[in-house]
């Protein structure tokens, strides 16, 4: 499914876990584009109901014990991540030139509870909006999360920088286990290229959007999430040449962790939330 409006261009695939294949400003990939068969081979992916890991697949909602099987593809990591909706055909709800609203539906299962979670497109000159929302149809509380999972080129120049108090130190299987917080938030980058901070963490307390430069190619990404996905799920692996930066609603493993500071929503039988993401190219600010 192609989508454009003035420079922008966006593919979509429903049926791919309602992804992002391309995403190009001017004829230049924003996002990296599909590069593979599987879904981690995508520009972009939606998370829901969940982001990140939950330990083991396990926690305990309203008295009863909840087990998710493993889900990584081709993978035995032990920790079940990102959700359903990644892994699931999304359909189409209504789409024109330069919007699409796809739909996802989960009846119920291991995942004891029924949702439906929604995105949204729209492209036009401040960019691309994307909103997400999920509601649940069960008839008891349900623990949720929303998010989104891009993946972006980088070379040996390429910038990142996102304010936050704080970063998340984790175990070697990325899970939380200490949180290393500052007075104000930081850049914790210091304004050096991606590939000098190998991280698969996830920073609090977002101040402001999400920028990238990619000073090779005089390109530059601003991404801007809603106040309520104040946390960035950040991975950028050795050796490699992609990054990601995770606009989410909570911390890796929220649902077994107490206190507000999760981010976690628990949303009562009918109820909805939703958040968006809106990315806006430019010119780069870093030769």
């Amino acid at each position: 499914m192609d989508l454009s409006a003035g420079d922008y261009r966006l593919v979509l695939a429903p049926e791919r876990g309602g992804s992002i294949l391309r995403f190009d400003w001017r004829g230049e990939p924003l996002m990296r584009p599909v590069c593979g068969p599987s879904v981690l081979d995508v520009a972009c992916f939606p998370l829901v109901p969940f982001s990140n890991r939950i330990a083991h697949g396990r926690f305990v909602a309203g008295g009863r014990e909840v087990r998710l099987q493993p889900n990584f593809p081709g993978s035995d990591h032990p920790h079940p991540l990102h959700g359903f909706g990644w892994l699931s055909a999304w359909s189409v709800v209504s789409h024109d030139a330069g919007s699409a609203v796809l739909e996802h539906a989960h009846p119920g299962g291991e995942w004891p509870w029924s949702y439906r979670a929604r995105q949204g497109f729209r492209l036009e000159a401040a960019g691309l909006t994307i909103a997400l929302e999920v509601g649940n149809r069960s008839d008891t509380a349900m623990p949720a999360g929303l998010g989104l999972h891009p993946y972006f080129r980088r070379d040996a120049e390429t910038r990142y920088r996102g304010l936050h108090r704080g970063e998340w130190h984790n175990t070697a299987d990325c899970l939380p286990v200490r949180l290393d917080e500052r007075p104000e938030p930081i850049d914790w980058w210091s304004g050096r290229p991606v590939g000098t901070h190998s991280v698969d963490t996830v920073y609090t307390e977002r101040a402001g959007p999400l920028e990238i430069d990619w000073p090779s190619r005089g390109l530059g990404l601003t991404i801007m999430p809603s106040e309520n996905l104040g946390f960035t799920c950040v991975y950028t692996p050795a050796n490699e040449d992609f990054f990601c930066v995770e606009p989410v609603s909570h911390m890796t493993d929220a649902v077994n962790r107490d206190g507000p500071g999760t981010g976690l929503h628990w949303l009562a039988p009918g109820e909805r939330f939703s958040a968006q993401v809106l990315f806006t190219a430019r010119a780069a600010r870093i030769s």
